[in-house]
């Protein structure tokens, strides 16, 4: 009965392992898609905030990290090597205890994050020349896809330097809404309108923004929580092998 039970915690812990192992490839897949998307908002921070940046690099070094646990635990389980699992439920417990920190860190600084945003895209909006930079093109993005002008408001364009002094009727051509009536139809740049009605969405970016952050924070959470349950199995399994192992045989490992 004993010796079933060890098989069977042998496999579970196996098991775990294998998620463990997808998640992480998740988390690195995450990370990688906020360090290269050029499409979204993502990309609006990352030219002017180095935390974005630096939190991908976190992102991937944390799943490739978790890759390689997961796959030293499925050699610790399967050939029952007891250093191997210590030192896997040693690197789970530092995981786990980090994973913790950086939520706690992440949510007393939330107002902070927020400030720091709207600074970036308020600069952004001021120093806009429509010259089609990575910024730009993402900023253009979404305005048209979420259909908002300016971070509060189409106000905030009054500041941007190019409109503010020139003599024409210049705006944005992504804030432009389709449903009015307007002289140009251009998705990037600047354009012009004859009335001082400009064609434009009343609404800013800022809601929509944020809503588009909690749909993507939901899916970073649930990676997270479900990393962070199989963390704490494989760390329960991990033990419970380890203490039924009586005595290693390495001439189970396989040698290369």
């Amino acid at each position: 009965m004993g010796k079933g039970c060890i098989t069977v915690t042998k496999y579970f812990l196996f098991l775990f392992n294998l998620l463990f192992f997808i998640f992480g490839a998740l988390i690195t897949g995450f990370g990688l898609w906020v360090l290269l998307d050029n499409q979204s908002f993502i990309a609006v921070l990352q030219e002017s905030s180095v935390t974005v940046k630096v939190a991908s690099y976190i992102l991937i070094g944390v799943g490739s990290f978790s890759m390689a646990m997961g796959f030293f635990g499925c050699i610790g389980a399967i050939y029952e090597i007891r250093c191997l699992l210590g030192l896997y439920f040693t690197c789970l417990l530092l995981i786990l205890i980090a994973q913790v920190t950086a939520g706690i860190l992440i949510y007393f600084q939330r107002d902070r994050l927020k400030h720091e945003m709207s600074i970036i895209i308020k600069g952004m909006i001021v120093n806009y020349t429509g010259q089609n930079s990575t910024t730009e093109q993402a900023w253009d993005h979404i305005q048209k896809t979420m259909k908002c002008c300016g971070w509060t408001g189409p106000s905030n364009w009054t500041e941007n330097s190019l409109i503010k002094n020139s003599s024409q009727n210049l705006y944005p051509c992504s804030c432009r809404n389709d449903s009015l009536p307007g002289t140009e139809i251009k998705d990037t740049g600047l354009c012009e309108h004859l009335s001082t009605d400009l064609p434009v969405y009343e609404t800013g970016c800022i809601v929509s923004v944020e809503k588009w952050f909690l749909d993507n924070c939901g899916v970073i959470l649930g990676i997270c929580l479900g990393v962070a349950v199989v963390e704490l199995l494989g760390m329960i399994l991990s033990m419970c092998l380890c203490k039924n192992i009586v005595q290693e045989d390495y001439t189970k490992v396989p040698k290369y």
